[in-house]
């Protein structure tokens, strides 16, 4: 699960990434070998307490986590100016409020690595960071509890390129089919 994280992540070595529902830090810190800094936020102290100590440990210096609300938290961020090239989400079953996604896709980082225990939350996500310029590139599910109906998922969102990107609606019952073909321009 992790090394696919992490290679979705597609880490260089300077890149800030912000790791929201961190947890305990051990997605972060599987991401800080690689990147430049990494900042983990996750509402439960207990758990922060223990990424910084895992960090200490471990001696990652580039690490910084935040005992915060992720949705009070991203936008804070967001307004700070804050703009990470990745974002990494892990949250919990429900899913991510919108405030942590709207500010996720104001900071316009390249890529967004989603993990999910739940795909139904998951998709519901990824649909609305569509509808902010985000593309779904892949997803790989990733089963850690055989013999059992949970599947953990890992996704890719690549932010399009707007100077190269197009939507187009076509409203076929607005569309008459019947005279389409006499004033068309192309053979």
């Amino acid at each position: 699960l992790y090394d696919q994280a992490l290679a979705y992540a597609d880490l260089k070595g300077n890149e800030t990434v912000i790791d929201a529902y961190c947890g305990t830090g051990t997605i972060s810190l599987f991401l800080a070998h690689k990147a430049k800094h990494v900042i983990g936020i996750e509402i439960v102290e207990p758990a922060i307490i223990n990424a910084r100590e895992n960090a200490q440990r471990n001696g990652y210096d580039n690490t910084e986590f935040i005992v915060a609300d992720a949705a009070v938290e991203m936008p804070k961020l967001y307004k700070a100016g804050v703009r990470p090239d990745v974002i990494v989400f892990d949250p919990i079953r429900a899913g991510c409020k919108e405030e942590v996604l709207t500010s996720a896709a104001g900071m316009e980082p390249k890529r967004i690595v989603y993990v999910s225990c739940n795909p139904a939350t998951m998709a519901r996500d990824i649909e609305i960071l569509t509808h902010y310029g985000y593309e779904l590139k892949e997803v790989q599910p990733v089963d850690m509890f055989p013999m059992t109906a949970h599947v953990e998922a890992v996704a890719l969102l690549s932010k399009l390129n707007v100077d190269k990107h197009i939507d187009v609606e076509i409203k076929l019952d607005e569309l008459d089919l019947a005279s389409a073909g006499s004033k068309a321009t192309y053979t």
